[in-house]
């Protein structure tokens, strides 16, 4: 496990990185969105994947589009060594709170997904003209489409990243979201040979 500082748009970042499987596990805003970054680190604890982690542990927390969090050295290396990125991030939109939107560019893999969560109290949406569109996470400077199989960008809403009661708990992550997640991925290495 490594961990690192790094400035984006004056912004500083904590980064923790650790390298393993082929599939990667990123929370980009985890100073933001909280319990993705946690998510993340469950999900690849328990899958043997690759995970990356941005948090933010001093100042306002600040918010940087996916498409602008440049290519510093930790995320280089992140997608340098993955093969698939399974990106985590929190939504709130007020009309859709039990929806879990499953974008980015790999769609088989986010409909894998999707069927791993569909057993959760959560709905798993996967058809894009069903995704608001700035949740689809299709852009090509996004992250989560700049690894060799493009990949799938979770937008989670707040129940489905953390349970915790009150601000300053830890954010811990709904057991059921765990599973399901932790069922896809390792759903997705069990047949990364075929790519989905």
């Amino acid at each position: 496990m490594h961990t690192e500082r790094v400035t984006i748009e004056d912004a500083v970042f904590l980064t923790t990185l650790h390298l393993a499987g082929p599939i990667g596990l990123l929370a980009l805003h985890g100073g933001v969105e909280g319990g993705t970054a946690e998510l993340a680190a469950e999900v690849a604890v328990r899958t043997g994947a690759t995970l990356l982690t941005f948090t933010q542990p001093e100042g306002p927390p600040t918010h940087i589009p996916s498409t602008r969090m440049s290519p510093c050295a930790p995320l280089t290396t992140f997608l340098t060594h993955t093969t698939l990125t399974i990106s985590l991030h929190g939504h709130n939109r007020p009309t859709t709170p039990r929806t879990i939107y499953a974008g980015g560019s790999n769609r088989p893999a986010a409909r894998v997904l999707a069927t791993a969560l569909a057993d959760s109290s959560f709905t798993p949406i996967t058809t894009l003209s069903d995704i608001p569109h700035p949740l689809r996470g299709l852009h090509p400077d996004n992250p989560v489409n700049q690894t060799r199989d493009g990949g799938v960008q979770l937008e989670l809403p707040v129940q489905a990243r953390t349970t915790h009661p009150v601000p300053t708990d830890p954010e811990i992550p709904p057991r059921e979201v765990v599973e399901g997640i932790v069922a896809g991925v390792r759903t997705l290495m069990e047949g990364e040979g075929a790519r989905w």
